[in-house]
């Protein structure tokens, strides 16, 4: 953090996983030829991993790919709660589909924590997998019927759950849903074991291969930037997070991005068990976890647009304050953050690319959930690609359409709108001599706005701020050294360099 700032806190200086900072995982080779496969899996987290290592038990000659390295991105910045209990979304689901489309839903996502289950049981994986039951609370009276309403509709849906009038733990909270038989585990380690049986099955896997773009035919061709290799396939999977490849559907109208934080925490108090979550104005995150042997609390929250914060660091410094305040805090071992994703009726969109290319298929739109959504991603994507029957494609289907849709779609296409003109006219506010070390923003350069960062030891990094995606503004993203894109999520390091799509080209570097 730059001493411009001037916050005392504990918090680590730079972002880390602890998921990615306890396991090791393999690294592979960048794709430097063109290659044919039955199916080409583009995007490494957990949906893209369990779709790949699931067509390989099927005997398809499968490549797997990411356009960094595998599960770096939001997979491995989770708080990897394995659980059907996903905020307020039943009660919202019934008052906008018939009750078989929120049932639907559930059952997709409890299939997806009982194959998890099921794959550690049956081949002994080491992930701290354990079995806990899930709070849904409230402790604003505003609040209350809304979570009544979600309990509502647990029964109307035949759901599990128990109505309670505070936590086991010591979180002020006037009312509480629980869902029993949920869970939580280390998603690498869990995901490394698939990784390993991936590549006994014969499957090929590729880092910091960006494929672009691809071209519709039998075969498909998906290509790298510039059209430099291609990838030869009869089926493509699509589980990049945000989809790279917008035609014909138009993904970039369909889907809302926001970031929040987490903190691990070394508590002094006991923890009491149970995964919490509030639906509070100030959204908290709460479940254990072990690290170095202890017991440890990842502690989240804190969501907004992505570049739609004056200073990322407030989030964090938050997170610290509750869970100081709540469970004592002896130190902070990691903190992170993560970029969801969440369609307009959020249902994630897991199926054909659109009815004009059946042989394109796509998973997105997990709606912070992507431990369940994402496991049951694959098993769905696994059904379409086998041309099986599954009970659960229409629920999933992303071609459904619907008059609120058509609204939201609207909504957001005039957001777009809104970001493009307030960025092309939002003002620098600092002037380069004026940064100190490790600090970023805008600045004016040769009577233009351009965006800075000079790192520790001084040297300074320019960029053009203008997302390659669409021609969105990006904005500084203090806590993370980033320039974020507040239209479609895109994500770029200092130097410009891709961090998060849609986009897939760099931001413009400038010479000083």
């Amino acid at each position: 953090m730059s001493e411009k700032f001037n916050v005392p806190s504990e918090l680590p200086r730079y972002p880390r996983s602890m998921w990615r900072s306890v396991t090791t995982l393999p690294t592979f080779p960048e794709l430097k030829e063109e290659i044919k496969v039955d199916a080409a899996v583009i995007g490494a987290g957990i949906a893209g991993v369990t779709t790949a290592y699931l067509l390989s038990l099927e005997g398809y000659k499968v490549a797997l790919v990411d356009a960094s390295e595998i599960l770096s991105g939001t997979t491995g910045f989770t708080t990897a709660k394995i659980s059907a209990q996903h905020g307020l979304i039943y009660s919202e689901l019934l008052s906008n589909f018939r009750p078989e489309i929120p049932r639907s839903y559930y059952e997709a996502n409890m299939e997806g924590l009982r194959f998890i289950r099921e794959m550690v049981e049956t081949h002994g994986i080491d992930c701290d997998f354990k079995e806990e039951t899930a709070y849904l609370y409230t402790n604003q009276e505003d609040k209350l019927d809304d979570l009544r309403k979600e309990f509502d509709a647990y029964q109307e849906l035949g759901i599990p759950g128990q109505w309670h009038d505070s936590l086991p733990i010591p979180v002020d909270a006037i009312g509480a849903i629980s869902m029993p038989g949920q869970a939580q585990f280390n998603p690498i380690k869990y995901l490394k074991f698939l990784v390993e049986k991936f590549i006994e099955n014969g499957g090929l896997i590729y880092e910091n291969t960006t494929i672009e773009g691809a071209v519709y035919g039998k075969p498909i061709k998906a290509y790298t930037i510039d059209a430099e290799l291609q990838i030869n396939c009869n089926e493509m999977i699509v589980t990049t997070h945000y989809p790279f490849w917008n035609v014909p559907a138009g993904y970039f109208s369909r889907l809302n991005v926001e970031r929040s934080y987490a903190l691990v925490v070394k508590p002094e108090t006991t923890f009491h068990g149970g995964m919490y979550l509030n639906i509070d104005d100030e959204k908290r995150s709460i479940r254990s976890a072990t690290f170095e042997g202890e017991e440890v609390l990842i502690v989240g929250g804190e969501n907004h647009v992505p570049g739609k914060s004056d200073n990322t660091f407030d989030h964090y410094l938050e997170l610290e304050k509750f869970a100081g305040k709540t469970f004592g805090s002896r130190e902070i071992p990691f903190r992170w953050s993560a970029q969801d994703i969440t369609t307009l009726d959020k249902i994630p969109y897991i199926g054909p690319l659109s009815a004009d290319y059946p042989f394109a298929f796509i998973a997105t739109g997990f709606n912070k959930w992507g431990m369940t959504n994402g496991t049951f991603a694959g098993l769905l994507l696994r059904d379409n690609v086998l041309r099986r029957s599954n009970p659960h494609m229409e629920t999933f289907n992303p071609g459904r359409f619907n008059d609120k849709s058509l609204a939201q779609n609207l909504a957001t296409g005039v957001k777009m709108a809104k970001e493009l003109i307030a960025g092309k006219f939002a003002g620098a506010h600092e002037k380069i001599d004026s940064l100190e070390p490790d600090e970023g923003g805008m600045v004016r350069h040769n009577g233009k706005k351009v965006g800075a960062y000079r790192d520790p030891k001084g040297e300074l990094f320019l960029v053009d701020t203008t997302c390659t995606h669409m021609g969105c503004e990006t904005a500084w993203n203090e806590a993370e050294r980033s320039w974020d894109c507040p239209c479609h999520g895109s994500r770029f390091s200092y130097t410009g360099e891709v961090l998060e799509g849609p986009a897939t080209d760099p931001l413009e570097r400038i010479k000083e």
